[in-house]
This record gives structure tokens, sequence and C-alpha cells, in this order.
């Protein structure tokens, strides 16, 4: 018969970096939070792994030298900061269009070039930006929904204006990053990270890979890994956690830090006012396949452009690849030295199609598909690792917006929630600060 762990004072169920993020700013207050994990590492889609001298990155990450504030203060706390353990990014995103990689997508060298937009196509980025500038105070990453925008979708943004505006911009944005339809997924999400960001302009990475800030924050806490969660359930004695195993703890209270899907899934018995929004916060899908390469490749570029490590595949360019990243192009050290890093993003069609299929089929499938972008590909290929997201991104449709604000102002319980999809915006910065807000939560409970 299984037997009932000890008891313990606040469990975290989910070892990505909100959860984390929960477990660490409680323990600072003088709580005692044991982080419950079902993996057998830490990272949540932050995690990466070390293989022969590179480092596989299963997501994509990178953090912003201004609107990251949260992730920065619990990076200056576990003293990652000091000693280069963050990184400037030196090369540029670009947009894939005419047979080439145009630098600049987001950054002052795109406004300059056009990043491959044709005039009418920057005069339809230019009117975009102007509108949103006049309203630009409006609007707040923690309340996306409350923007001018309300829940318009970012489709709807490119609307009466160039077809440009959303071919190659737009959509290769949304899809690419967070793999969103813009025809469902909200634009606030996206204008408020633009705005708070200062668009792509500074940009960071970790030294020694994305699970970086993780893995420093989990060595300083009570992480127990392997430890799946079936269920959580409130009882007299406090709320109980049950084991895939049978095993259960009961603690005095809890952070659920997994997508909202699952953490609807595990809680059936979740209270009214919070169920319509952890039904409503839907996901996106994702494949991401990581190439390890003899050689450090890169996309075809005009001569004398900035280096880019990141393009942006367009729907109207490909419709299968949504995008594809040069890893030693952003951190060199992702590679041995003369070696590369390349990552392949799949597109929606592309994810419906492989995302439960045999990697053999999902590499024969992709790999020829990208060599367009990385040529060479095929032939310096060493070996390739296949990463699925079922939960990549945070929807932010528009019901999940309208009912986001109602469910982050209701009254602290002893369940409470972190994770990007609190906030409706896909980055670690709205992850920190769900793990941030859900350790208040609890501790003005016993204030």
């Amino acid at each position: 018969m299984a037997q009932d762990l000890a008891d313990v004072d606040i469990a975290v169920v989910g070892a990505g970096i909100s959860g984390l993020t929960a477990a660490y700013r409680l323990r600072e207050a003088g709580r005692r939070p044991v982080v419950f994990e079902s993996q057998e590492a830490v990272g949540g889609r932050m995690k990466a792994r070390r293989v022969d001298g590179w480092i596989v990155e299963e997501g994509t990450e990178t953090l912003a030298a201004a609107g990251y504030d949260a992730t920065w203060r619990l990076i200056r706390s576990v003293g990652l900061d000091r000693n280069g353990g963050v990184r400037k990014v030196t090369s540029l995103a670009g947009v894939w269009r005419n047979g080439r990689a145009h630098a600049g997508t987001g950054h002052w060298f795109g406004a300059l070039s056009g990043s491959g937009l044709s005039l009418g196509g920057r005069m339809a980025l230019s009117s975009l930006v102007g509108e949103i500038a006049g309203s630009a105070g409006g609007f707040d990453t923690r309340h996306p929904g409350q923007s001018p925008l309300a829940t318009r979708t970012v489709a709807s943004l490119a609307s009466g204006r160039d077809r440009e505006l959303y071919d190659y911009v737009l959509q290769p944005a949304v899809a690419t990053a967070w793999a969103w339809d813009p025809h469902r997924s909200c634009a606030g999400p996206l204008v408020s990270t633009m705005l708070s960001t200062r668009g792509l302009l500074g940009w960071r990475t970790y030294r020694d890979g994305m699970d970086s800030l993780a893995r420093a924050v989990a060595e300083r806490l009570d992480v127990r890994t392997g430890r799946a969660v079936t269920e959580v359930k409130d009882t007299d004695a406090g709320v109980t956690l049950v084991f895939a195993d049978g095993q259960t703890v009961t603690a005095r209270e809890v952070v659920l830090a997994v997508p909202a899907p699952l953490a609807d899934k595990l809680r059936p018995g979740a209270p009214a006012d919070e169920t319509p929004f952890l039904q409503a916060a839907s996901y996106t899908p994702m494949m991401r396949i990581t190439c390890l390469v003899d050689r450090p490749l890169m996309p075809p570029q005009r001569r004398g452009t900035p280096a880019v490590y990141a393009v942006l595949v367009p729907e109207v360019e490909d419709g299968y690849v949504s995008g594809v990243t040069f890893e030693h192009a952003k951190a060199a050290n992702r590679a041995p030295a003369g070696r590369g890093l390349v990552s392949i993003l799949t597109a929606r069609r592309a994810t419906r199609e492989l995302l439960d299929a045999p990697d053999a089929e999902v590499l024969a499938a992709l790999v020829p598909r990208a060599e367009r972008y990385a040529p060479g590909l095929g032939a310096a290929l060493r070996q390739a690792f296949v990463h699925r997201f079922p939960h990549a991104s945070p929807e932010a449709s528009p019901r999940a917006l309208r009912l986001q604000s109602a469910f982050v102002g209701r009254e602290a319980r002893a369940v409470e929630y972190a994770g990007d999809w609190v906030y409706q915006r896909p980055s670690s910065e709205a992850a920190v600060q769900s793990g941030e807000w859900a350790a208040e939560r609890l501790l003005s409970r016993t204030a």
C-alpha cells in the first residue's frame, strides 16, 4: 500500500520558472515550500541538455534589458548577473523574403532598411506604429485585455492596410515566437510586450543555457523531481496532492504552476469563479527540432547587413516551417568551436500533422524543407532532437482576455496559480511575474 508523504507547509506543483519563482519568494518570506516536478529536470519550457559540447535548448528564450523587471530581480537575487552569466545578443532577428533573410525585424536597423518591406508595407507599418504610440500609456502587461485594443485580434491590426503588414510583419512575428493564429489571438499581449521591451532592442541570453536561471533558483530550494501529481483536492486538513504512484501529501497551501488546461484537470473542484478563466486559457502547440551540425551554418543574406540569428518565415513563404534559429549566432558557446546549432520551428499545419509522429518522420519532413533557410543543413547534420510542446504558448483568445482581470482580482485562497497564462502573455517575464504574484497572495493570507 502506498504510504502518505510527510505534510508540508506549501506545495508548489511544477518546477518551471513560475513555480520556482513562487517557491523562492515564499522561502525568502520565511515559509517552507516544497516543489514537486513530474519531469526529471527543472525548467519546464526553459529546459536544456548538454550533449558533447552543445547546449541543446528545448524551447526558445531570450530576455530583454527593459520590460523584464521581475526576471532581473530574480537574476540578481541568485547572483546570475555577475561574472558574465547574462550576455548581450549582438545578432538580429530577420524576416524571410525573396530568397533571403532581411535583418532588423523590430529593430532600428529594420526601420531604416525596411527589413524586406516595400514602400507600401513600410507606410502601413508606420501608420500602425503611430496609432499605437498615441495610446501607449493605456497598455498594461498584467491586464492586456484592458488595453486600448481590448480584444481585437492581431489580424485586425492589418485591416484596411497594405497586405504586407499582415504577411511579412504581424503573422510571422506571432507565429514564429508564439505559434499563434493571428485571427484567434488578441493583439494586446503582443503590443504591451513590444512597448515594455522597446521592440527587439537590447536582448540578452543566459551564458550557460536557457535553463540557467531555473537551475540557480532550484539549487536554493527543496525540489523533488519525478513526482507527477494527478489530483489536487481541498480537505478538512488542508489541500491534498495525489501522486501518480498513489502517495499523497497534505499542504497548508498550494501553488499550481502548470499550464491552465492541466491546472483545470488537476483540480476539478476549483471554485466557480476560477473555472471560466481556467477553461478559457487555451494554449497553442509547437514543435522545435534542434540540429547539431558540423559547421556554423548561416542563412542567406545581402552582403554587408547585420548577422541574423532568428529567421521569421511568413506563412505565405512556406506554411510548414515558421522559423529557423541559428543558436551559435545568438551565443557562440551553444556549439563547440567550428560547429553549429540550428533549430527549426514548425508552422501550425506541420504541428498538426507531426506532433504525434515518430521522430524519423518529423526529421524527414522538416530538415529538407529547412535547407533553403540553412543551406547545407542536411549534409552538415550530425544529430537531431525533436521537442514537442502540446502547451507551448497561452493563446490569448478574446474570451480569455475578457475573463483575465476578474481572475487575477479574486480573493486570495489556499490554492493559487502561476504561469505565463495568468497574464496571457507568452514570456518568461510573465511567468516570473505570476510566480511573484502567487507568493504575494499566499503571504497576504497570513499578514
